[in-house]
């Protein structure tokens, strides 16, 4: 190799190993995902599954299910591969072709393909998926290919063929893995769009273009590759029975190491499908039986432990057993840490060798790396019309423009669009609430404390007292509402409780983080100053003169409730969010309609509630609406439609646009809305004012 070229074996950084993955300081939220982990490993086990029927007749909607968690339903066309061959490299044992192909038009997928010089039939074949290798010079990428070329080069010696195929990142063309680990492309989340999805599809089309080559056996396909290799190896086993023998190495571990140990802090999207149905990885790997599966790992991966390695193998041997094919499911186990090492190697060639043919000899030719990366290189200059740069923006299903023929097509089917999209929200984007019959009630307030409020409160015609009640949205989510109602100057707290529970209507309004900051500096007498920003305190008093009621609400890592830890840290603890199937936004949602809930239970005669809110937090407070019953009105402002303030829920911008949101809440309750999107507003304003619309105007 030459001395400019840069080869590095990576995951996401030069920081991986040594970042602290724990939720020091953040006691609760570590106990709400111990607690959401362990049902999902309870919900997820394999063991429930008794028969080898009661496994066969799930397996189609497990793998129906996978595909759309890939961001793959419905499945893309198969368009023409447009397969070119832009030049040879020979060596005395065999030819590598290098070659590009597109699996959709503009997606290309750049490769090297491995055959022996002599062949006199059909040849076992190995797709080879590449991990997280830089091999550049200067500018120049040779694509991650270059990096594990000993892998392709020793099965051209061996009696194989071989293609390795690049990764959108790190490939020649530079596309993104990390869109939610470095680049804040949380819409990713709402888009239902994972990266694994875009290499599953590419490993798939690699095998139909396999299929076209004189050289190969197709029923002989096999798979391996190592780190994010050993995880497009379980997406294209899992998905496609055309591979008949898989060695994923160090590319899966259980739910629990990535969230609660904190593993997911070093990997990027690509190891994740979105999961919309809330998974344990087992799951993925049971996808692959009854074929050979090796399952391999290093005891010393610290983003693949061993622990969590050895439980995924003792779920899916349960699978394994059911088929009576306990041989052909394998645990290889060697010494060493997340490095691509001659032990892991041999042992993935002796499986490779005994199923596809039947060959239990001894390796006697090493893997090495005979080519300088440029020789392996397929382009000489990048391609105009790529789309591996922009695959993010259109590789999974996305909802229609808010346009006219949008319009009309909610006005022609009100009552079944807007079910449908309802239905849509709950199973795709809030399947992680709890059920409807575990919001709070009155049972639910853990404490109750009078509020000490500020003079600019208390100032004025008529005097207020609040009171703070504590509850728990979910277990190890402590959250509080603030009351504050208008009272006599000689109410006492036994007093405040009665009016509270006479209350007949009250405002409810979502705070942000600023807000929070304002609403504490003037309207709590532990600060009794006035904040910058918006009048808070002016706005109670308003309401207190008339004789409303406030409520003051924050939801989970909003305002007092903000979980510790800097940028990095918070970025990756709503990533732990995402891998249990949900989004902190999605969960504050649940946590608005849990005060809202709350304070029906705390004032029973309630009749009347304004929920207020602005910005994203008002998008936030307009989406509980959709679930929160009768009687609940909204009072939003500033909601804009970009991707960086309408909420992150998972799945929700495959089938919704946010003036979807709007209008689905103007189905059912009274909403005003002021100084937001223009397209939002010219939008709304032409539902709400059509003649044909039976919602709220």
């Amino acid at each position: 190799m030459t001395r400019h070229v840069l080869l590095l074996f990576l995951i996401v950084g030069p920081t991986l190993f040594a970042a602290d993955r724990s939720l020091d300081g953040n006691p609760e939220l570590a106990n709400y995902f111990e607690n959401e982990v362990t049902k999902l490993e309870q919900q997820n086990s394999l063991l429930k599954y008794k028969t080898l029927e009661e496994w066969e007749q799930a397996k189609p909607k497990l793998r129906a299910d996978l595909f759309d968690m890939l961001g793959m339903n419905p499945l893309p066309e198969r368009t023409p591969l447009d397969v070119k061959i832009t030049g040879t490299v020979e060596h005395e044992d065999f030819i590598v072709e290098k070659l590009h192909f597109q699996s959709m038009p503009g997606l290309y997928v750049t490769g090297n393909f491995y055959r022996p010089k002599k062949i006199e039939e059909r040849l076992p074949t190995v797709l080879y998926v590449c991990g997280h290798a830089r091999v550049r010079d200067g500018d120049i990428s040779f694509g991650n290919k270059a990096g594990y070329q000993h892998h392709g080069a020793w099965f051209a010696r061996n009696g194989y063929t071989c293609l390795t195929i690049d990764t959108i990142q790190l490939g020649e063309i530079l596309g993104i893995h990390h869109g939610t680990y470095r680049h804040n492309r949380w819409w990713w989340n709402s888009r239902g769009y994972s990266p694994a999805g875009v290499e599953a599809w590419n490993c798939m089309r690699a095998l139909d273009y396999l299929e076209t080559r004189p050289e190969v056996d197709k029923e002989r396909f096999g798979v391996t590759g190592r780190s994010g290799g050993g995880a497009y190896s379980w997406w294209i086993s899992a998905l496609d029975d055309r591979i008949k023998c898989a060695i994923p190495v160090a590319g899966i571990t259980n739910l629990r190491n990535h969230v609660v140990d904190g593993c997911v802090e070093g990997h990027c999207d690509c190891m994740y499908m979105v999961n919309t149905y809330r998974w344990d990885y087992a799951k993925v790997a049971a996808l692959v039986a009854p074929r050979p599966l090796l399952i391999s790992n290093s005891d010393k991966d610290s983003i693949f432990p061993l622990e969590g390695v050895v439980a995924v193998h003792r779920e899916v041997r349960h699978i394994y057993d059911l088929y009576e094919k306990p041989r052909q499911l394998g645990l290889h186990i060697t010494e060493g840490p997340h490095k691509d090492t001659q032990e892991l190697r041999i042992h993935a060639f002796r499986w490779l060798n005994r199923w596809l043919k039947n060959d239990e000899g001894l390796i006697s030719i090493t893997a090495e790396k005979l080519f300088e990366p440029a020789q392996l290189k397929v382009f000489e200059t990048l391609p105009a019309d790529e789309r591996v740069t922009s695959i993010d923006e259109d590789f999974a299903p996305q909802s229609q423009p808010a346009d006219a023929r949008h319009l009309k097509r909610i006005l022609d089917h009100q009552k079944e669009w807007t079910e449908q999209s309802l239905a849509d929200l709950k199973n795709q984007s809030f399947a992680a609430w709890p059920k409807d019959s575990e919001l709070p009630t009155t049972e639910a307030v853990t404490e109750s404390k009078p509020l000490k409020l500020s003079k600019q409160i208390l100032n004025g015609d008529q005097s207020a007292q609040g009171m703070r009640l504590h509850f728990e949205s979910q277990a190890s989510v402590p959250l509080f509402v603030d009351v504050i109602v208008p009272v006599g100057s000689d109410a006492g707290e036994g007093d405040l409780q009665s009016k509270i529970s006479d209350l007949k209507a009250v405002k409810l309004v979502i705070l942000n983080d600023q807000q929070w900051n304002n609403y504490k500096q003037q309207c709590l007498a532990e600060a009794d100053s006035k904040a910058e920003g918006d009048d808070i305190a002016a706005e109670i008093k308003e309401h207190i003169k008339s004789g409303s009621a406030v409520a003051v609400f924050c939801p989970r890592g909003v305002g007092p409730h903000a979980w510790t830890g800097d940028e990095r840290k918070q970025i990756q603890i709503r990533r732990r969010f995402q891998l249990i199937g949900t989004t902190a936004d999605a969960m504050r949602v649940w946590d608005i309609r849990s005060a809202l809930s709350l304070l029906r239970a705390q004032s029973p005669k309630l009749q009347n509630v304004v929920v207020e809110g602005e910005g994203t937090s008002g998008w936030l407070a307009l989406t509980a609406i959709l679930f929160s019953g009768d009687g609940v009105e909204g009072q939003f402002s500033k909601l804009n439609t970009t991707r960086d303030e309408f909420p992150i829920y998972l799945n929700a911008s495959r089938t919704l646009a946010p003036a979807d949101f709007v209008a689905l809440a103007l189905r059912k309750s009274r909403v005003r809305i002021d100084k937001s999107d223009k397209d939002l507003s010219q939008f709304i304003d032409k539902l709400a004012n059509n003649d044909r619309w039976t919602g709220q105007r």
